[in-house]
């Protein structure tokens, strides 16, 4: 893998600014996460299943919250992020919940340095793969991490939503569906506040679903199943509307493709 330090210390220093904004945001809402609310949806809830008694690993975690929600529901969890501001407020949590979750400061690159042992569950969601330039390691991670017979499951934005630059009013087609080449975004705001008084400097890389299941079947893993939604839990792309159950589509005449997409793979 080639050296992306310039890449990683950028990001790293956004995300460390957007702690302070999103632990403040209604989006994360966190007095409501801290009398009870879980902030899991209900994709990886009914496809992760059962985590009692269970060890899990959360890739990319920001600042916890995923992750003691399934510390509440019995797991024994680990979390890590490239962010120091993210996992300090993560241990803070913990701490404040009474819960007993571990919280580490890595690049996911990493991890085989950083997190000892092996894990009954690897867990990662939501706008975690264009963070990486190179998913062939991040398969072989997740598979060196797991224990014989462990579940890996991401549940993540679809391929296709990150085809288009949502900083345009329509959003246009602008980026390959997939590309080896780091893509520079720099914006106002964040997508939990798009009034906060921030400049959201950014790389990322767009991978295809092939490249993700490749990634983790390359590495050894066998997949069970690979899903696409065409809701998101999330309203965080421009003028989405709402659905009963509260959920978000696109407009209706941008409604082509899936907005989310899952996959779970175990280690035979």
């Amino acid at each position: 893998m080639k050296n992306n330090n310039k890449y990683f210390e950028v990001n790293n220093d956004t995300w460390n600014k957007k702690v302070g904004i999103h632990s403040k945001s209604k989006f994360y809402d966190v007095e409501g996460f801290k009398r009870g609310n879980t902030s899991l949806n209900n994709y990886e809830l009914n496809e992760v299943g059962n985590v009692k008694g269970k060890s899990l690993l959360h890739l990319q975690c920001h600042f916890g919250q995923d992750t003691l929600s399934w510390s509440r529901l019995g797991a024994k969890c680990t979390g890590i992020d490239l962010s120091i501001e993210g996992i300090l407020l993560a241990r803070k949590l913990n701490k404040e919940l009474g819960l007993d979750a571990e919280f580490i400061e890595s690049n996911l690159y990493d991890v085989p340095k950083n997190v000892g042992g092996e894990f009954d569950i690897i867990f990662t969601s939501y706008g975690v793969i264009g963070w990486l330039p190179d998913l062939k390691t991040w398969g072989e991670i997740i598979a060196s991490k797991l224990k014989k017979g462990g579940v890996f499951y991401l549940v993540e934005f679809h391929p296709i939503i990150w085809m288009y630059n949502f900083l345009e009013t329509p959003p246009k087609l602008t980026y390959p569906y997939q590309t080896s080449n780091v893509i520079y975004e720099e914006y106002k705001g964040t997508y939990a506040d798009n009034k906060a008084k921030i400049i959201s400097k950014e790389y990322g890389w767009n991978h295809g679903l092939g490249e993700v299941v490749s990634a983790l079947t390359s590495a050894g893993l066998s997949i069970d199943f690979l899903h696409e939604f065409e809701k998101s839990p999330y309203n965080i792309f421009p003028e989405m509307e709402a659905t009963e159950e509260g959920m978000f589509l696109l407009k209706k005449e941008q409604r082509k493709f899936p907005l989310v997409y899952s996959v779970r793979a175990v280690k035979k």
